[in-house]
């Protein structure tokens, strides 16, 4: 999600829009139970991560719904809102439909500057509006058919119990025109609407999409498994950006043509995450440095064993270890080997541009998500939305069932805001956890991770449980199952914040001023010590100042 431009560069004479998002989608057959499975952190540096809900709402015919742009809060226009929506939480319905994005941008004259609808709103009215993934994409393509595209390319994840797509969109940009004569005469944007292309996920296969477009050649007479805009090659032909037969017809090389940047700071959190989960993907590693463009990695691999949602946890919780990206392994991560570097992403010395590697855990997380959904359940019991605030790597992923009625306090839209510290925030309390962390990262992350995993092995444990009591009140009076699933939802949530609350506590009482306490039973004083730094480190500073520091007393003390 691109929540404001972070930075505008001119990398190897290309200008490139970096934006800062990561979607990875499951499908049935690539997991262990059977659920489909989308994922998205929603990255901005002024992202107040919180849990949106939208109850289920009747409304006269004729009423007007409001747009206001997502990212910046600018009123775009009115559209006719639908005489009856559904409840969504956050990124997913009581239908069980999610939908996650993240924004590629490409050709910058594509943008409409006329249309009512952008891309997060787009996001949570389709919600609003779909029974399914299929239905889902053909809200989407109704709604900019008749109100406009505002927003630049962007890539969704849909999903529903049975599928899950990848869909790519993009604005055909502004041309305005007169329409009609005399009185009903009005100038017109004539190329109002998107093009765009949606492929089905292959069962027992998984997909990815970071800030890149990744869909290419596309099957044009599979309706089962590839939709598309009628004029989606017609459209690229009129405006000079294609003049090569149909079949052979790319999107994402004419609409978002790949260069460097977009391989080694989008693509390679794809790559990544692909790693984890196939063992024949080191063949691309040229790719996701940016040095290959031409060995372009697949949209789609086949995990080598079925993934549980742990092990879809794990692939947002990537800083590229293992590889020779890793950022633990080199002078930025500092001496205690952080895995975030501090912004702007790019520099400049002696007249060169370098810059950070781009990884999916990032510190500018507002929020992500895992959401699943399962058949053989009620909709509103099959749906978990497994919600985490700040960073990927430190969080809790929470399960929110798609049901429920009402959201905890602590997630809720009005509980602080991005510049209002509330100390009953989620947001706030995992903040304050992660952005100590930072200071002395090796020392505090395995026990901020530890915590983590003893939470999160828990609520998974203890979600059958909660199925099978659901269910059973949902067969005898469904409105007895919703109020189960939201007390539970809720209690798992306040339990998460408290505990996290409690973290906070414990490691600022004993890492505080670089040191490491231990209570002593019956002692009035903490036993310390003093770790210091590494020895590489260490010799780092001696290599920069040579003997500057080098002691020349009796020992000391």
């Amino acid at each position: 999600m691109k929540k404001y431009l972070i930075l505008l560069i001119i990398l190897f004479s290309k200008s490139i829009l970096i934006y800062p998002c990561t979607n990875f989608l499951i499908s049935r057959g690539a997991s262990t139970d059977s659920s489909t499975m989308i994922t998205y952190a929603a990255d901005s540096h002024v992202l107040y991560g919180e849990l949106y809900f939208r109850p289920a709402q009747d409304y006269p015919e004729n009423t007007l719904l409001d747009i206001y742009e997502w990212d910046t809060g600018k009123y775009l226009g009115k559209i006719k809102q639908a005489r009856h929506t559904y409840s969504v939480v956050g990124n997913i319905n009581e239908h069980q439909v999610a939908i996650g994005e993240t924004t590629y941008g490409g050709k910058t004259e594509l943008q409409d500057t006329t249309g009512i609808i952008d891309y997060g709103s787009l996001m949570y009215i389709t919600l609003q509006r779909a029974r399914t993934a299929r239905e889902a994409i053909q809200v989407i393509n109704d709604l900019l058919s008749e109100y406009g595209y505002y927003s630049s390319g962007e890539s969704f994840s849909i999903s529903d119990p049975e599928e899950v797509w990848i869909m790519e969109i993009i604005g055909k940009g502004t041309k305005l025109e007169p329409v009609g004569k005399g009185k009903n005469k009005k100038i017109v944007n004539v190329n109002k609407g998107a093009v765009w292309v949606a492929r089905r996920i292959p069962d027992g296969y998984i997909s990815g999409h970071a800030n890149q477009a990744r869909i290419t050649t596309f099957p044009q007479d599979d309706p089962e498994n590839c939709l598309y805009a009628s004029d989606v090659i017609s459209f690229a032909k009129e405006m000079g950006y294609y003049k090569g037969e149909d079949k052979d017809f790319s999107f994402a090389d004419t609409y978002a043509p790949l260069d460097f940047g977009a391989a080694r700071f989008c693509e390679a959190r794809v790559w990544s995450g692909f790693r984890k989960v196939n063992k024949n993907m080191d063949q691309y590693l040229d790719y996701a440095k940016g040095e290959n463009l031409e060995n372009r990695m697949p949209l789609w691999v086949k995990p080598d064993k079925k993934l549980s949602v742990r092990d879809v946890m794990g692939l947002m919780r990537d800083y590229f270890q293992g590889t020779e990206l890793d950022m633990t392994q080199d002078f930025g991560a500092g001496p205690y080997e952080c895995i975030v570097r501090w912004r702007p992403l790019t520099w400049e010395v002696d007249g060169k541009t370098f810059f950070n590697e781009r990884a999916i855990s990032t510190q500018q997380t507002g929020f992500s998500f895992v959401a699943q959904s399962r058949l053989g359940l009620p909709d509103p019991i099959g749906g978990i939305l497994w919600f985490g605030a700040d960073d990927t790597y430190s969080t809790v992923y929470t399960p929110m069932y798609c049901g429920m009625q009402n959201i905890p306090r602590s997630f809720a839209v009005g509980t602080g805001s991005m510049m209002e510290f509330d100390s009953d925030a989620a947001f706030w309390v995992f903040n304050q956890v992660s952005n100590f962390a930072y200071t002395r990262y090796s020392l505090m992350i395995p026990e901020i991770q530890s915590k983590q995993s003893q939470l999160e092995k828990n609520f998974i444990q203890t979600i059958p449980a909660i199925d099978q009591t659901a269910l059973e009140l949902y067969k005898n009076d469904k409105n007895q199952a919703l109020n189960f699933i939201t007390s539970y939802s809720v209690s798992a949530g306040e339990y998460t914040v408290t505990e996290w609350k409690k973290l906070y506590r414990h490691l600022f009482t004993r890492y505080m001023d670089g040191n490491v306490k231990e209570k002593v039973d019956g002692e009035q004083n903490p036993k310390y010590t003093q770790p210091g730094y590494s020895e590489t480190w260490y010799r780092k500073l001696i290599d920069e100042t040579g003997d500057k520091f080098l002691y020349h007393g009796e020992e000391s003390h």
